[in-house]
């Protein structure tokens, strides 16, 4: 389906994102849209499957920059030592993130245990 292209609109109901989104991905430099005679983008089929890519992308933490840089290698399953170290980067970043938030639940559940404990003064609200 080389020649089929989409509009924003389409596009943005296919992939599960809001048509700002696309705007926003497109200033970022992640997608490109051709424009119609009348100013309409269209973006070619294939965007949908690289919108679903970059939502991924975002949801595992990572920055647009990040994305940008990394995006080409993803997306020709290209490996190369950068692109694998950038991403082993990524991956430390995100587990200290874990291990902060699990942190902070393991300390919340230790305050609301001693809330629970009539002798704390703690009043239920």
């Amino acid at each position: 389906m080389v020649g089929v292209t989409v509009r924003i609109g389409e596009l943005a109901a296919e992939a599960g994102v809001s048509v700002r989104a696309l705007r926003y991905y497109e200033e970022q430099g992640l997608i490109t849209a051709g424009r119609s005679d009348s100013g309409q983008r269209h973006y070619r089929s294939p965007a949908i499957e690289r919108v679903k890519l970059i939502q991924m992308l975002y949801e595992a933490g990572l920055s647009s920059k990040t994305i940008v840089e990394l995006l080409p290698c993803v997306e020709a399953q290209v490996n190369t030592p950068e692109s694998r170290a950038r991403l082993a980067a990524e991956r430390a970043r995100i587990d200290e993130q874990i291990a902060g938030l699990t942190r902070t639940r393991d300390r919340l559940d230790a305050v609301i245990e001693l809330s629970e404990n009539p002798a704390s003064g703690c009043v239920k609200i």
